[in-house]
């Protein structure tokens, strides 16, 4: 690794611990019906809050369910997490269909298909459920969407962290998971604008490429690529498995230390990668702060209180919320994370 990019990457590092120790409509906000009812305990240590993912195991929701359990010892509630044995929308809405029988305090969800869980969801609401989403931008059934961060803006940051890679000149390829992941061209979007805004001097060999969600996809495409644009100096990787193919290739062709790669993962897959150099940095959000801010928003409605716009749940990424002004009940964080060599082990999945 040459001497500017180990500088390059300590300085990333340090911003990033300091960033994570720190810790209706725009003017209306988002009450849950029913949120006066004690649904399970209103104020006693009894509550309980029942998170539903996509899949059981794996290590992003076994991550979540880690913050889940540590926000319920803090605030003394019950917190269990369930998902139907494989990623089926039937599984899914089986699942809800229990739990609204059993009438826990709120739901906690992230769906497989958002519209799928429409009229589930709705039902959920209809006995006083609250219900808190995840993942699931334009839901009509929930009390409240919380995503992590406005897509584009999290292009825009994973434009920042490669073209400080760069030095602010060279050319890259942007490769997708498929050119129909609406998330995924959002953020390519995102990173061509602010490429546009701010480094006149850095430019994209292509349109957003399709790994179809591969490793091995993403790692023939990165070959095609390098023997195509034999100059090209940086990657951008959206889905998970993207950096994990883009490093592989650059290693064996022998260019770890000249590119810089930049994408979407998690230390699980691409950890060996950071170590090599291969990969740079791998940007995500940690499903532990999620859980925990869909909690604590549930908590919030369950008290009577409003998600506005700047609403601090006093979650890392969480502390002030961006209301979208033509879905009010969708919010905002700004809980990115960025992972490197240095502090690829403060993340364990």
């Amino acid at each position: 690794m040459n001497a500017r990019r180990r500088a390059w990457l300590t300085a990333t590092t340090a911003a990033t611990a300091l960033a994570l120790t720190a810790c209706g409509t725009a003017d209306s906000g988002t009450t849950a019906p029913g949120a006066n009812d004690d649904g399970g305990g209103s104020d006693s240590g009894d509550r309980t809050i029942v998170n539903v993912v996509k899949l059981a195991g794996g290590d992003w929701f076994n991550r979540m369910e880690v913050g889940n359990q540590e926000y319920a010892q803090e605030h003394s509630i019950r917190v269990d997490q369930t998902a139907g044995d494989d990623a089926s929308e039937e599984k899914q809405i089986a699942v809800l269909n229990d739990l609204i029988a059993q009438r826990p305090a709120a739901l906690t969800v992230v769906p497989n298909s958002p519209e799928s869980l429409e009229a589930v969801l709705k039902r959920a609401r209809d006995t006083g459920i609250v219900v808190i989403t995840h993942e699931a931008p334009g839901i009509t059934n929930a009390d409240a969407n919380l995503e992590a961060f406005v897509n584009e803006d999290y292009g825009a940051h994973q434009m920042d962290l490669l073209a400080e890679c760069l030095g602010n000149e060279g050319s890259y390829a942007h490769v997708v998971g498929s050119l129909s992941v609406a998330s995924h061209n959002m953020w390519a979007a995102g990173a061509l604008e602010r490429a546009g805004e701010e480094y006149p001097d850095i430019t994209r060999v292509a349109d957003p490429i399709s790994s179809e969600e591969s490793q091995e996809t993403a790692y023939n495409r990165t070959r095609e690529l390098l023997a195509t644009y034999p100059d090209i100096r940086g990657f951008l990787g959206s889905a998970s498995t993207d950096v994990a193919g883009i490093g592989r290739a650059l290693e064996e062709a022998g260019r770890q230390d000249d590119t810089c790669v930049v994408g979407t993962s998690t230390p699980a897959i691409a950890g060996n990668l950071l170590e090599s150099g291969a990969v740079d940095v791998i940007t995500a959000w940690d499903p532990a702060l999620a859980g925990q801010a869909m909690l604590a928003a549930a908590e919030l409605l369950l008290a009577g209180e409003e998600l506005t716009d700047g609403t601090d749940l006093g979650i890392p990424g969480y502390e002030s919320l961006g209301q979208d002004p033509d879905v009010p009940n969708s919010f905002f964080g700004n809980a990115w994370i960025d992972m490197t060599n240095e502090n690829k082990d403060d993340y364990p999945f």
